[in-house]
């Protein structure tokens, strides 16, 4: 039977919080500083109602209930998807032995680093996207920047839980310190840097659920293969909910394009900016730089932390029971391709074990092309010659074998006045999001919809396009 939510708890949870007491008098002491810092740092924009998904169970089935919620009322809560009594560990030294229930000691630090990296980024998109409300081009996009928010926020709790469950009062202080660091912050920024960037406007919006939220997919997935159960459960519970993100970011760019392609047919010119649209290249732009800041978030291909990581069976690879070798890689080798001085590339030989986080990052990066193909298809279909296109892995890149390097989208590696000369073609110029954002105008009308984007396929839930998806003031 799925695991039913006890909802009438203050907290809802799926973890017995009321059997434990010391437990819940700290979660319940972090919930008023939550909503505190959701005030302060959340949506802008206030409204009377979003019909928003709310979970009810963490089984396969009809886990969701959906209905209209005032939003600072939204039930954030505790979930962790349901055990497996007989799970064991499926890499690494440990590999057979049945996984953890606790935190064991050697692993503490490691663990705890690794849960509040992760649950650093939760709030961060919402104060990315606290804006954007009051520029959005339908009731649908509106109430989907809502559902992607709150789901953050609860993304928030269930990193908070494992801190204060299993790391005592340093886990309680980390727990704090998520929410003292502020996107952007000059005194206190978010930890990693895709985070501290503008989400100011709805293609980047979309762009962000598209390639960063599908970088939150991969690292999920590695965390949910770890030998710490607790940690398994919780990121198989959030990846559920990140899918629902990640539509919005692929039918959203998808919205972007085909518009820009009935706008460049209807006027037979590219240049559909005078006529409210979107130019292909400035999407290919935001493309170009969201894909890339995203590519960064694996961190080095080279990693002595994340072989240590897999050794010990903490974070493991992607699909890792669908592997087919080892799972300890001690003998495995793999190529990397690294930059030169001298504008060359040189492909060398290193341990499969230090090349994780490479491992990771080729599996998002064929997941992405995914994205590329149904953009490129819907422009095809339309009859125009355009075609988007990856940049190389070492375009624009600031963490890993790249940074340092000036490397063109198609791969070149160039000097520094020709990179600074290339950049206004490959990346958003300071005229291209102003332009952008000029197009922003909100649309708050039931069933209208901005100009510079195609209405959605479908809305949400079974509910027509036209639904009342917010009530506003």
């Amino acid at each position: 039977m799925p695991e039913k939510i006890d909802y009438d708890a203050k907290i809802p949870n799926n973890v017995n919080l009321a059997e434990d007491r010391r437990l819940q008098r700290a979660l319940e002491g972090w919930q008023p500083k939550f909503l505190h810092w959701w005030g302060e740092m959340g949506p802008t924009l206030e409204t009377q109602g979003v019909y928003l998904r709310t979970a009810v169970s963490v089984g396969r089935e009809g886990w969701a209930h959906f209905d209209h919620v005032n939003v600072p009322d939204y039930r954030w809560g505790i979930f962790l998807a349901e055990r497996d009594p007989d799970r064991r560990i499926a890499f690494g030294e440990h590999q057979g032995e049945p996984v953890w229930q606790q935190v064991p000691g050697e692993y503490r630090a490691d663990l705890q680093r690794l849960i509040v990296i992760q649950g650093d980024t939760e709030p961060a998109s919402v104060e990315q996207q606290k804006l954007l409300g009051l520029t959005a081009p339908s009731l649908y996009d509106l109430r989907n920047l809502f559902q992607v928010n709150v789901e953050e926020g609860r993304h928030l709790w269930a990193m908070v839980y494992l801190l204060h469950a299993y790391f005592g009062r340093e886990g309680r202080d980390e727990a704090e310190g998520l929410l003292m660091r502020n996107s952007g912050s000059p005194d206190a920024p978010r930890i990693l840097g895709a985070f501290n960037e503008e989400t100011a406007d709805w293609l980047a919006f979309y762009m962000f659920t598209y390639f960063t939220d599908r970088d939150g997919k991969y690292q999920l997935g590695t965390l949910k293969e770890s030998s710490f159960d607790p940690l398994s459960r919780t990121c198989e519970f959030m990846l559920k909910e990140e899918a629902h993100h990640m539509m919005v970011g692929t039918t959203g760019v998808d919205r972007v394009v085909t518009r820009s392609a009935e706008l460049i047919r209807e006027h037979d010119t590219y240049d559909i900016g005078p006529h409210g649209g979107i130019p292909l290249d400035i999407i290919q732009k935001y493309l170009n730089f969201h894909y890339t800041v995203s590519l960064d978030l694996f961190g080095s291909e080279t990693s002595t932390n994340a072989a240590n990581y897999y050794t010990a069976g903490l974070k493991g690879r992607w699909q890792e029971t669908r592997r087919r070798d080892d799972h300890k890689l001690t003998e495995d080798a793999r190529t990397l391709e690294r930059p030169n001085g001298d504008g060359t590339w040189t492909t060398e030989e290193l341990q499969a074990i230090l090349l994780l986080n490479l491992d990771l990052r080729s599996e998002y990066m064929a997941d992405c092309q995914t994205g590329v193909k149904r953009w490129n298809k819907i422009l095809a279909d339309a009859g125009v010659d355009h075609t988007f296109r990856l940049p190389h892995p070492g375009f624009n890149r600031e963490v890993g074998i790249n940074s340092g390097h000036h490397v063109t989208p198609d791969g070149t590696i160039v000097d520094e006045a020709t990179w600074e000369a290339g950049k206004r073609k490959w990346l958003p110029t300071t005229e291209d999001l102003t332009f952008v954002r000029s197009l922003m105008r909100p649309v708050y009308e039931r069933g209208k919809i901005a100009s510079w984007v195609a209405p959605p396929r479908q809305g949400i839930n079974g509910k027509p396009i036209d639904y009342e998806y917010v009530y506003l003031t």
